[in-house]
């Protein structure tokens, strides 16, 4: 393909790109078929001879459309939203173009600089402390990571390599070992699965802390088990608060947890992967308040702020402290600039040594929409998600099973787990809608998460029309 065949094909992938979401809600949003079934429908092996691009893109129809569960139609309301925009396709395009590997500012220095000020954008729209600002003498700073599952890892094990130095400060005679044998983390019941992960790959043990009736983490229960653990002979070293649990939203009281973790010389990262992107609407910011006691903090704007995936920031009290846990310094990476004070290479702030040039998502977006259109896009999915609560509560049949503080609403039919997990089973058969659930207090739950930006309020009506048509019929065949 030379540069003149992919200009037309370019502007042909465009209008497939723009038909596929205007017209998505023509297909169903999940698909009817069985594990293993692309496998029969292309050859055993790559072609020899090249193919054609109009056959290539029959078989996109043909084998992969088949196959999609459509996160982008407004009638999917499952897990959390996939942002998308046509903005951060477009500067997909252009990091893909440039192709940047960028893991030293000598690789790249537009890759660095533009993250590092998108992240400060960012970081000031969420009116996050001056701390957490790199500017352009900060001691903090935000890097763009791939997920929150990534962000919490790094987090963790920077504040294991913080609390290992601190105790052989404090007694040279005890071995690395010893400490990381000692050492213990927590995070709520409710948090994502992805934290424990974190402390299983970073040999940590970790405790879950049991919740209140709202699903979050009290001072007062955190304070328990760290005392516990301390007259235990472990050393509590990390607390992963959570603002916005996947399973209901719920919010962790870190305005009291934060001092808890401050005195206890505890590493506080906030995980606000959904969340976090309601908090650049004034409203919602106060949901953020005790960000000022946390080390480390996460969000995805890619879930909602409308970049698409990837596009995980994370923002560091001190960035030294996640610098100096992962440093290496081969010769083929240095440059003259490294030492400079006004250069980050983010290769210390992550996992991978390569990465690519995401903040030109961010750039796109924030410039194309501004904060207004940004804030507005996130006040309409919050409205949404109020209209479908007002109707689960409408009907006697159902109940709220969480507060619906921002786009999601957990509800189920009263009566046994049993009924739920039927109607559910009902509701993806159709095809119609899409939802998955979650376990709340034992019983079992439907998450009703609004997703697709496109998403209008006669979506919300047809989708409660067809969960009540469906549980009609479940309930109609229940013994009396």
């Amino acid at each position: 393909m030379d540069a003149a065949e992919f200009r037309r094909r370019g502007k042909e992938m465009v209008d497939y790109v723009a038909d596929y979401l205007e017209k998505i809600e023509e297909r169903p949003v999940y698909p009817d078929l069985e594990p293993g079934y692309l496998r029969d429908l292309i050859p055993t092996e790559a072609p020899c001879d090249p193919e054609t691009f109009e056959d290539l893109m029959q078989d996109v129809e043909r084998v992969i459309m088949p196959g999609i569960t459509h996160w982008h139609s407004p009638n999917f309301f499952a897990y959390f939203p996939a942002a998308s925009s046509y903005p951060a396709m477009l500067a997909d395009m252009l990091c893909g173009a440039i192709g940047c590997i960028g893991f030293s500012w000598a690789a790249s220095p537009a890759c660095t600089e533009l993250e590092t000020v998108m992240l400060d954008w960012l970081g000031k729209m969420l009116q996050l402390p001056e701390c957490f600002i790199a500017g352009t003498h900060g001691h903090g700073g935000g890097v763009i990571q791939s997920t929150a599952s990534e962000a919490t890892l790094m987090s963790l094990l920077a504040a294991r390599c913080k609390a290992v130095r601190r105790v052989q400060a404090e007694d040279s005679e005890r071995s690395e070992f010893d400490v990381l044998s000692k050492l213990v983390a927590y995070t709520s019941d409710q948090a994502h699965s992805s934290v424990e992960r974190a402390a299983l790959i970073g040999a940590v043990m970790m405790r879950k802390v049991p919740t209140d009736e709202h699903f979050a983490v009290r001072e007062e229960t955190l304070k328990k088990m760290v005392e516990e653990d301390k007259a235990a002979g472990f050393i509590p070293f990390y607390f992963c608060a959570t603002l916005g649990t996947t399973p209901s939203c719920a919010f962790d009281h870190i305005t009291k947890l934060g001092p808890l973790c401050n005195k206890e010389n505890m590493w506080m990262h906030i995980d606000a992967a959904y969340a976090g992107s309601a908090f650049i609407c004034p409203e919602f910011r106060p949901l953020l308040n005790g960000i000022e006691y946390a080390d480390s903090f996460n969000f995805n704007p890619h879930k909602w702020l409308l970049i698409n995936f990837d596009c995980s920031t994370m923002w560091v009290k001190k960035r030294t402290d996640i610098i100096g846990a992962f440093k290496m310094e081969p010769l083929y990476l240095k440059h003259e600039n490294q030492e400079s004070g006004l250069v980050t290479d983010y290769r210390h702030w992550q996992i991978p040594l390569g990465r690519r040039f995401r903040s030109l998502k961010m750039w796109f977006v924030f410039r194309l929409y501004g904060l207004k259109g940004l804030q507005a896009h996130i006040r309409k999915q919050v409205a949404l998600a109020k209209e479908f609560e007002s109707l689960v509560r409408a009907d006697n049949r159902f109940e709220i099973c969480a507060e619906v503080i921002l786009g999601l609403v957990c509800f189920r039919l009263k009566g046994s787990n049993e009924l739920n997990q039927n109607l559910l089973k009902r509701i993806t058969k159709s095809k119609e809608i899409h939802l998955v659930p979650c376990q709340l207090s034992g019983r079992f739950v439907l998450r009703f998460a609004i997703c697709a930006r496109t998403t209008e309020s006669h979506h919300i009506q047809r989708a409660w029309r067809h969960i009540t048509q469906l549980a009609f019929e479940l309930l109609q065949e229940q013994p009396h």
